[in-house]
């Protein structure tokens, strides 16, 4: 008897391959689909995470500004994290560490000055800042032994330490600023009003849009006498000197986590070159949050305080509960940032993206092509299936 083999239909068993090619990603764009796949629990994530992240963004940007502006070269601010709020009840918080880690924020704006780039960093090079800087420096070591006599011996000591001040002032204005479009976001998801991840991304885009031109100034006051350190003259403004070299250090290059990588030369883990870096929050792998050492788990730490029902009921479906909330937030938050990403992408655009002018369709085409090429390492495919 003869045995009739008979093949499995596999027509329902296999499912289109996901193209992750930089062109399909660009035809996506242009054709007005989103880095991150359009699903109702993207969409639940990405909102509930920016949603948390806004709260977050609002107490580091306060806490930033007021550093900036009360704690202009106190060499040992040991209650710069209170906000000129000193109780004995804060003390016992801060120490028992039940307390936002503004620790974290401090990070992000030493890795941004690290990095460098945009107007910011250019004046903070020039005489100009020198001429801005150097009065208020000379008034706050008038009467001041310590001060006078450390500035004689490293005269460009205190400079460095007003340079720095002038970061801590700019992403906390940055941060004010991305802390209201995400509570925006956050209330008209509530409201009915966002149902896609496009519209995520369009209310994004807006908000640094319509903020591009805020001017990003910084002053202090001393002895009654204001100082502009950053005059409104300097022409620094919310989108070019924040918010892309914001994208540029945090997004993209970041800095290598201890532990993670060896720091030793001989091993060649770490690019010689910091525009060769791919440790930024689109790059990260979201195992790692959570353990000792890695700077964002302060952040996921913080978020953590703050999730919506909603969204902690997509973490508490999943293997492990929320005992491994962390790292779930970590890879809710990078899913966030490609739809941040892209709203940056598509606010600075040569032309609209659905131009009819076959020209300025190719400049664009060119110009995401750039932006592909820097994401070619990142998650990017990763977060297409939701892993």
């Amino acid at each position: 008897m003869t045995q009739t083999s008979r093949a499995p239909n596999l027509t329902k068993a296999i499912t289109p391959a996901v193209d992750y090619s930089s062109a399909a990603y660009i035809n996506r764009l242009v054709e007005g689909g989103t880095l991150l796949p359009d699903t109702p629990h993207n969409l639940k994530e990405v909102v509930g995470v920016l949603d948390t992240y806004g709260v977050v963004l609002d107490a580091y940007s306060n806490n930033l500004n007021y550093i900036a502006e009360h704690q202009f070269l106190v060499l040992m601010p040991i209650f710069k994290y209170f906000n000129g709020k000193v109780t004995p009840k804060k003390v016992i918080k801060h120490l028992w560490h039940d307390r936002i880690n503004y620790e974290y924020a401090e990070y992000v704006m030493r890795t941004m000055m690290w990095h460098g780039g945009g107007g910011l960093d250019t004046y903070l090079d020039s005489n100009d800042f020198l001429a801005c800087c150097n009065p208020a420096i000379r008034a706050k070591i008038r009467l001041n032994p310590m001060l006078l006599t450390l500035n004689s011996i490293f005269p460009n000591y205190l400079a460095e330490q007003v340079r720095q001040l002038c970061y801590y002032a700019g992403l906390g204005q940055f941060w004010r600023v991305m802390s209201d479009i995400f509570m925006q976001l956050a209330e008209e998801y509530n409201q009915g009003k966002i149902t896609s991840i496009a519209e995520v991304v369009s209310l994004v885009k807006n908000g640094l849009v319509t903020h591009a031109s805020l001017p990003i100034t910084y002053a202090v006051t001393i002895g009654g006498t204001k100082y502009d350190i950053i005059p409104e003259s300097v022409g620094l403004t919310f989108l070019p000197d924040t918010a892309v070299p914001y994208v540029e250090t945090i997004f993209l290059r970041g800095t290598p986590f201890f532990g993670t990588v060896s720091y030793n030369a001989q091993a060649q883990q770490i690019p010689l070159d910091q525009a060769d870096f791919g440790y930024g929050a689109l790059f990260a792998d979201p195992l790692p949050i959570g353990g000792a050492g890695i700077p964002p788990t302060l952040l996921m730490q913080d978020m953590r305080h703050y999730v919506p029902d909603y969204l902690r009921e997509i973490y508490q479906r999943s293997k492990r509960g929320q005992d491994d909330i962390r790292v779930q937030l970590c890879q809710s938050f990078q899913k966030s940032m490609f739809c941040v990403t892209e709203a940056a992408v598509r606010g600075l655009m040569p032309y609209p993206s659905d131009t009819s002018d076959p020209k300025e369709q190719v400049l664009n085409r060119d110009y995401l092509s750039g932006w592909l090429k820097r994401l070619a390492e990142s998650r990017l495919d990763v977060v297409q299936e939701g892993l």
